[in-house]
């Protein structure tokens, strides 16, 4: 089981983050998006998913966890294959809003999926993390195998190609899955449904731990989606390579990134979940800080390129692995896809107001201050993770 969701985990990055590079650039390059226009495709995206988020989590919980991946992944596929066919900036803001509500269905599931399923405590933070790496190189290995094709033949073809290949991965799931723990409502599914929502938003208001969590990811979600969205205009208005094809060195850089953020989770993996997560956490948002800082003031590629490094090498991988095993340490199996909903939620939260200010900044002022204005969000991330601890709460089921 736990061989099964791994290379699913991995196959999934591959196409997933291959497919994000090809895009990225395409957006730039091929259709022309402005820093305000990519933004502002990344809130308007957030405020959908928000939407579409906690009534996914609710129908994993009540329906089904295995059949909510299947239908992330034919939603993600299609949006990933129509994003190939487009260029104008409706028609890419649509396709963009269809890949984010394919993953509310995701978001969650998953984790609760293996984490019951499975039905070892003692081993789940470990499965969490070694899901964590496999991302990573997952990551790495699409970066490689996409952005060569997209090198050796067009930008246009290989994403319409990833988008039938994550198709593809709903018949792996609807396979290999065994749901074999998981009781689904089968009478009242409107009034359970309703009664799932309510068990997880009690149990997220009674922890402190929890919402602090949420807090942070609000912040620091806000500052990377927005820093991702604009790190590719950046590099090349700092003179970023054009020859070979850009995607070439977006490609190395990415793996690079990718890399780090592997080896920062195998050192740290084992101390995660125990006392020094709050100030990994911190640390984290700390690095987040010195890359926006670096990349807003870069007077030259290779300074941005390391900036870059630094934060997709530490910042967002360790930040997001924390949150995710935080919360699931925390919540119950009945709402354990609400609950990871709900952090779900906050991200994109985070990703629609705060990216709506950055994008407007972006707009008034220069791409240097949006940036700089993201490094603002990880400062105040890290300054709220680094207060003292709430000594009443304590993270245990029993205290739930």
């Amino acid at each position: 089981m736990v061989g099964v969701f791994i290379r699913w985990t991995w196959m999934r990055a591959v196409l997933h983050n291959g497919w994000w590079l090809v895009t990225s650039v395409y957006l730039v390059v091929d259709a022309g998006l402005s820093a305000a226009q990519l933004v502002l495709i990344g809130s308007v995206q957030s405020v959908f998913a928000l939407v579409c988020e906690v009534p996914a989590g609710v129908f994993a919980d009540t329906i089904s966890r295995k059949w909510s991946l299947v239908i992330s992944q034919l939603l993600m596929g299609t949006a990933m294959l129509t994003t190939g066919l487009v260029t104008s900036f409706p028609l890419l803001l649509a396709t963009q809003v269809l890949w984010g509500i394919s993953w509310t269905f995701a978001s969650g599931s998953d984790v609760a999926w293996i984490t019951d399923e499975l039905d070892q405590p003692d081993r789940i933070t470990a499965v969490l993390a070694r899901a964590a790496r496999a991302q990573l190189t997952g990551a790495a290995t699409g970066l490689i195998a996409l952005g060569s094709l997209a090198w050796a033949t067009r930008r246009d073809v290989t994403i319409v190609v990833a988008g039938v290949a994550m198709m593809s991965l709903a018949v792996y799931i609807a396979l290999r899955f065994r749901e074999e723990r998981f009781v689904p409502i089968r009478t009242a599914r409107w009034s359970g449904s309703w009664t799932t929502f309510r068990r997880g938003l009690t149990l997220v208001r009674r922890n402190r731990e929890i919402m602090l969590i949420f807090a942070a990811t609000f912040l620091v979600n806000g500052a990377s989606d927005a820093a991702r969205r604009m790190t590719q205009k950046q590099l090349l208005d700092l003179g970023w390579p054009s020859e070979p094809d850009p995607i070439i060195w977006f490609t190395g850089l990415g793996v690079v990134g990718l890399l780090v953020g592997a080896l920062t989770l195998r050192v740290l993996g084992k101390r995660i979940d125990g006392d020094h997560a709050r100030t990994d956490y911190a640390w984290a948002a700390v690095s987040g800080v010195v890359s926006m800082a670096m990349l807003a003031l870069a007077r030259d590629p290779v300074v941005g390129a390391i900036a870059v490094v630094l934060v997709s090498g530490i910042a967002t991988p360790l930040t997001r692995v924390i949150s995710t095993i935080w919360v699931n340490a925390r919540t119950t199996a009945d709402v354990r896809a609400t609950t990871h909903s709900f952090l779900a939620q906050l991200e994109y939260l985070g990703e629609t107001v705060c990216g709506v200010g950055i994008a407007a900044i972006a707009r008034l002022s220069s791409l240097p201050v949006a940036l700089a204005a993201c490094a603002a969000l990880f400062l105040a991330t890290a300054l709220l993770m680094r207060r003292p601890a709430d000594r009443r709460v304590v993270g245990t089921r029993a205290d739930l």
